[in-house]
């Protein structure tokens, strides 16, 4: 029978539930269970796809493609399992799944109200991975705070699941803060007590409770907790501020969270956490024998949330490397040819950022003219490698009014533009390629050398492609098209001929790097920026 744990947030946000979720399912893992993790968001939007990136950060993709909330892309990063649409829910699409089925008659005339229908939605969600007989346990990370009108009918379904399902097959574990008074030099419990308080008040009494704090708990201190909120003092547990989220795990595991969570839920400990690759990955992040810096040139560049997957995978490829990425955030509207020299001269790598719209896209253009000329390693993401295609069809090809349809709609020479099918749908998530999607490399190529392989699969989600019209006209030239998919033979990867590191994809390769399997894209461009900056010395 399938266990589950809820994880939920008080005093403040962004306390790191969605990083404290990832570290328990890792351990968890790591003693033989199969875990995965959903995530709950009380906003009203059906999903991320529309929301600004300064609203939400990224907007992550899945296999399936959902786009769904950042923090999946944690999840993903530590259990190095993919997850999909079941795995992030928001108070949308419950509202909508309830309204649709008041439609079409399924409430038999009842009046609809939020108990029982929208708290019997919301654990319908929250049983469907259980219910597939895939994981021994679920983990539910609830988003907001307690107290948020917003979030109260997923705590009210948290309360009506824990009854219905018993003590030991669901538990909550609440994450609050224990703030320091630098005034009074002391750890103030209070706001996790009002916390655990305003819990109670709706029929919840936490299991365990994380406190995040940044100065070490004492015992007199955890006692203290432990008996103002009516838990066991081996359930409070320090999550202390961590250099690096990769941290947290060995942190969790030094405070016997899993342990504790195992007792609770009346499930054997199994043998000790497996995690001498998880502390390898960490041994080689933590003491580098090269450094470089690498500009991510992007127009949310003042959110780095907006580029969380990308920021992540330099982690993973520069543990693999033994190399510190220094990421540099270049906003892209700051760019122009009389200063590219100066913001990207002392740059050993380029990587020109995915986004939507005409904001910030000359510069980008401009920096890739810069980087290509000047062999500078260079990686184009979904935009960025469109930026790419526009770039070299203006100052190689001499198609000076290149452009995407995107942003020129009547553009004399469009060599990105949308597919015809895709011109007739008038909802914005409709024109998508969403999702995943195969890929045929050709052998003899770059993208040959660094996947390895002739056929693989990758994460999509954007609405413009590469104008097959142009393809002769770009490969004649020593832009090579590496990369086809199959079945629309749409272009996937370019690349050029005569340069040590120049690799645009369609894709979103940042979506599948994981700390097991760092992304190969990521892993041979910083190779490729370390390579570059050793020339640079000699």
């Amino acid at each position: 029978m399938t266990k589950y744990i809820f994880v939920t947030g008080g005093v403040t946000s962004s306390l790191g539930k969605g990083i404290i979720s990832a570290s328990l399912a890792k351990l968890l893992q790591a003693r033989g269970y199969r875990v995965t993790i959903q995530k709950f968001d009380p906003y009203i939007n059906i999903d991320p796809g529309t929301l600004n990136p300064y609203e939400h950060g990224e907007c992550f993709v899945t296999e399936d493609g959902a786009e769904t909330d950042l923090d999946l892309g944690h999840y993903e990063r530590f259990l190095n399992v993919p997850t999909s649409q079941a795995n992030n829910i928001t108070t949308g699409r419950i509202y909508q799944n309830v309204i649709s089925k008041e439609r079409k008659g399924e409430y038999l005339g009842k009046t609809v109200q939020v108990v029982p229908h929208i708290t019997d939605e919301i654990k319908r969600n929250m049983r469907i991975l259980g219910d597939s007989g895939d994981y021994d346990i679920v983990i539910t990370e609830l988003g907001g705070t307690v107290g948020d009108i917003e979030s109260l009918p997923f705590i009210e379904a948290v309360r009506q699941f824990k009854w219905e399902e018993g003590s030991t097959n669901a538990i909550v574990i609440h994450l609050t803060l224990v703030p320091y008074l630098a005034a009074a030099g002391e750890l103030k419990t209070k706001p996790t007590q009002h916390s655990v308080k305003a819990l109670l008040e709706y029929g919840i009494q936490p299991d365990i409770l994380v406190c995040r704090t940044e100065h070490h708990l004492g015992p007199d201190l955890r006692k203290k907790i432990a008996l103002f909120c009516n838990v066991n003092i081996n359930a409070v547990v320090e999550s202390m501020d961590a250099s690096t989220i990769y941290d947290v795990p060995l942190l969790m595991l030094k405070e016997q969270l899993d342990k504790t969570v195992l007792a609770k839920l009346k499930l054997p400990t199994k043998n000790d956490p497996d995690m001498e690759s998880w502390k390898d990955f960490l041994g080689r992040l933590k003491n580098p024998t090269a450094e470089v810096k690498i500009g991510l040139i992007g127009k949310y560049v003042e959110l780095p949330d907006a580029y969380k997957s990308i920021i992540e995978s330099f982690v993973h490829a520069g543990s693999k490397n033994e190399c510190k990425v220094k990421v540099e955030y270049i906003h892209s509207e700051g760019i122009f040819p009389d200063n590219v020299k100066e913001k990207l001269g002392h740059l050993q790598g380029v990587l020109v950022a995915p986004g939507f719209g005409s904001r910030g896209i000359e510069g980008k253009i401009d920096a890739i003219k810069y980087v290509r000329e000047n062999n500078v390693p260079f990686f184009g993401i979904c935009l960025g490698m469109q930026c790419a295609v526009i770039e070299f069809g203006r100052n190689v090809l001499g198609l000076k009014d290149a452009h995407t349809t995107e942003i020129e709609e009547n553009a004399a020479n469009p060599v990105i533009n949308m597919m015809e099918e895709q011109k007739k749908i008038t909802n914005k998530g409709g024109t998508m390629r969403l999702g995943s999607y195969p890929c045929d490399i050709k052998k003899g190529t770059k993208a040959f050398s660094i996947y390895g392989k002739s056929h693989i699969n990758e994460r999509h989600r954007h609405r413009y492609e590469f104008n097959n019209a142009y393809l002769k006209q770009y490969e004649d030239a020593g832009m090579t098209a590496s990369g086809i998919n199959p079945e629309s033979n749409l272009v996937e990867i370019v690349e050029l001929k005569n340069h040590p590191f120049f690799v645009g994809g369609q894709f979103h390769p940042e979506l599948k790097s994981t700390v097991a399997n760092p992304h190969p894209l990521f892993v041979k461009f910083v190779a490729a920026a370390m390579e570059f900056a050793k020339k640079k010395t000699n």
